[in-house]
């Protein structure tokens, strides 16, 4: 099979890679169909134990495309919904598909899954982030959870510390998402790949030699967390996320500013959480003198 926006690798630890780095892995709808069908070749190979799930370039993924020509054309040719696409209807039943069906479809699928974070992980990237079963991220990494289709910074975050962050609307740290417990390890940028596929390794071995003791551990506690409302959770917030962009909340987003993401706000309040920050150990010290 032939992908255009994805690297697909295939082995004991096959390896599913965002292939966008002019765009810094924004996600298409193209992009995540062939992640769809990625994960689905994955799964259904008997020699693979294990995914990473990775970006190539500067970023793991920026989030969301917010109209390149690729994407717009895409919809065009398939008769999805544009970004700002007036037909609501349309958009809603659109953004489900391939930000709810089939993020929650990753989340369950029956191999063990590693995401592979470095660079920016903004907005939708963090959804796919958090779909996995385990994230390394490069020390230098930097997130941005949102109320996005998936809103699951609740579950990775904590109630309180996701309000914290959300309501300030802030970049994080790989430090402080390691302390919050989002991210599982953090590693030097250089050392990241190594230690992550390292890692997979050794889960596909236990996947390979008792495929029934690492499948019943990850479906137990998916399970657990289904128990206490997660899917259910997930439905219900993308209601509320459909409220918030029936009243508009996009359309006050500038482009040039990050757009929905509004990743300038969440630079410019990073820089001013940053003296705290510090003082916790969840940021290295600026010393660019700016």
């Amino acid at each position: 099979m032939e992908f255009g926006h994805i690297t697909y690798q295939p082995g004991k630890v096959a390896r599913i890679i965002f292939n966008r780095p002019k765009v810094l892995n924004a996600q298409g709808y193209q992009l995540l169909e062939e992640v769809d069908q990625a994960f689905g070749l994955a799964a259904s190979d008997g020699g693979c134990g294990a995914i990473v799930l990775s970006g190539a370039g500067r970023a793991f993924c920026a989030g969301h495309d917010l109209g390149t020509e690729e994407h717009l054309r895409h919809c065009e040719a398939h008769g999805f919904a544009k970004p700002n696409d007036p037909d609501l209807r349309r958009k809603v039943a659109d953004m489900y598909d391939f930000y709810v069906k089939k993020t929650l479809a990753w989340r369950n699928c029956p191999k063990p899954t590693v995401a592979m974070v470095h660079g920016y992980c903004i907005y939708a990237g963090w959804m796919l982030a958090a779909a996995m079963d385990v994230v390394f991220a490069a020390e230098d990494a930097l997130f941005l959870p949102g109320m996005v289709e998936y809103f699951s910074a609740p579950w990775d975050l904590g109630p309180r510390k996701a309000k914290e962050i959300l309501l300030e609307h802030r970049f994080i740290t790989a430090a402080e998402a390691f302390a919050c417990g989002f991210v599982n390890r953090t590693f030097p940028a250089d050392r990241l790949e190594a230690e992550t596929l390292a890692y997979a390794e050794r889960v596909a071995d236990n996947t390979l030699s008792a495929p029934a003791w690492t499948g019943t551990i990850k479906a137990a506690i998916n399970h657990m967390e289904d128990g206490m409302g997660f899917t259910s959770a997930i439905e219900a917030a993308y209601t509320s996320f459909c409220l918030m962009y029936g009243l508009g909340a996009h359309s006050s987003a500038r482009p040039e500013g990050g757009g929905f993401a509004r990743t300038d706000v969440a630079r410019r309040n990073f820089a001013r959480s940053r003296p705290w920050l510090e003082r916790q150990g969840l940021c290295e010290p600026d010393t660019s003198g700016e």
